[in-house]
This record gives structure tokens, C-alpha cells and sequence, in this order.
């Protein structure tokens, strides 16, 4: 059962109630509980989700970030757009991880429930009534992880951490101070990406 501080941490940092986040969330939790390890307060965890964008798993990507701490500031997440409702969280200490997805089937019938019912015709997620959500919510924070979570057995992940950087330079261009490790070489000056004219 997920901590009622917890879920509302979640749905206050989502900015709505639906039923993707607190799976993301149960689905984190397990698999931090399956490598024995702790909310990440620096960069001891590493999540690399397999989510992309305009779709349900955004949602789901957030539950994981609140469950594990492997947030976007902290430099501790990457996202693959593979649009699957799947991560991977490595203990960075130890090079174990576990991979953890949404079942097929489960994720097949929650596509056709009355919450995404609604949110197929365009009804924003906030303005879907909270008693067409309580069901499917009920269930998702109640039943065995079991009946949605297929769950991988641990492996090893050779993690490469990289220190961190600490130094900014002004671009010779706008000015603004650029981390140095993201500056560039252009007419002999370093510039910041943007005004390089680089992609990256």
C-alpha cells in the first residue's frame, strides 16, 4: 500500500489526479524495494525510462521520479522515447539494477477505462470527475504488484558516473555564463550552444 503523504506528494507534484502517476509511483517503489535501496538524495540511484511524450506515460514518469528521487535537476534520470510504459533503476554504488514495466494486458484494459475514455474526447484530466477515477485508483493502490508489474530479475549495469561541473565561463557572444563543458569553439572565441549555432 503506498503512504497517503506519498500519493498526495504526487499528485501535488503531477498538478492533477489520474491513474498513470501512482503507478509510476507503486512501480518505483518496487523497484527500489527489490535492490534494497533508499530514496536518492544525490545521485545514488539512476532511472533510464523508456516513456517519450504525448501519451499517458509522462504521467507515469512522474510517480517514478517522486518514488525513487531521480529527478531531471538532479542529473540522475534520462529518457529514451521508446513510448513504453518501462524503466530501469541502477544502484549506482553497487551496478545492480532492475528493469520494471507495465503488463501488456493490464496496460491494454487501463487504455480502454472511463478515465481514458474521457481523456480520448479531450476532457482535460482535472476537470474528469473524481468518482470516475476513484475506482481504477482504488485498484491500482490496492491490488498485488503482481497483476501489473512485470518485474526483471536483478543484473548487472555498469554505471559511469561523471563528476560533476563546476566551472562557468562567460559566451563571447551573449554573455551569459555557460558551464564549460557545454561550450563551444566559434572564430576562435568559446561561445554557448545557442549562439554557436550548433545542435548540440
Amino acid at each position: 500500500m503506498v503512504d497517503e503523504k506519498l500519493l498526495e506528494l504526487g499528485f501535488a507534484f503531477h498538478g492533477h489526479k489520474c491513474p498513470a502517476m501512482p503507478l509510476g509511483l507503486r512501480a518505483g517503489l518496487k523497484a527500489m524495494e527489490i535492490l534494497g535501496v533508499e530514496h536518492s538524495k544525490d545521485k545514488e540511484l539512476h532511472v533510464i525510462a523508456e516513456t517519450g511524450k504525448g501519451h499517458a506515460a509522462g504521467c507515469f514518469l512522474d510517480g517514478i521520479m517522486v518514488a525513487t528521487g531521480c529527478t531531471y535537476g538532479k542529473s540522475n534520470i534520462e529518457k529514451r522515447y521508446w513510448d513504453k510504459m518501462a524503466f530501469t533503476l541502477i544502484d549506482t554504488k553497487t551496478n545492480r539494477a532492475v528493469r520494471v514495466s507495465l503488463k501488456p494486458e493490464f496496460f491494454a484494459k487501463a487504455l480502454h477505462s472511463p478515465f481514458v475514455e474521457r481523456r480520448k474526447q479531450g476532457i482535460p484530466p482535472q476537470d474528469i470527475p473524481f468518482e470516475v477515477l476513484k475506482p481504477l485508483l482504488d485498484r491500482i493502490l490496492s491490488m498485488p504488484y503482481e497483476e501489473f508489474l512485470d518485474v526483471s530479475e536483478v543484473f548487472e549495469y555498469k554505471f559511469e558516473r561523471k563528476p560533476g561541473c563546476f566551472t562557468a565561463v562567460p559566451c563571447a557572444i551573449c554573455g551569459e555564463l555557460t558551464f564549460e563543458k557545454s561550450l563551444r569553439v566559434k572564430n576562435g572565441k568559446l561561445v554557448c550552444i545557442p549562439c554557436s549555432g550548433y545542435e548540440k
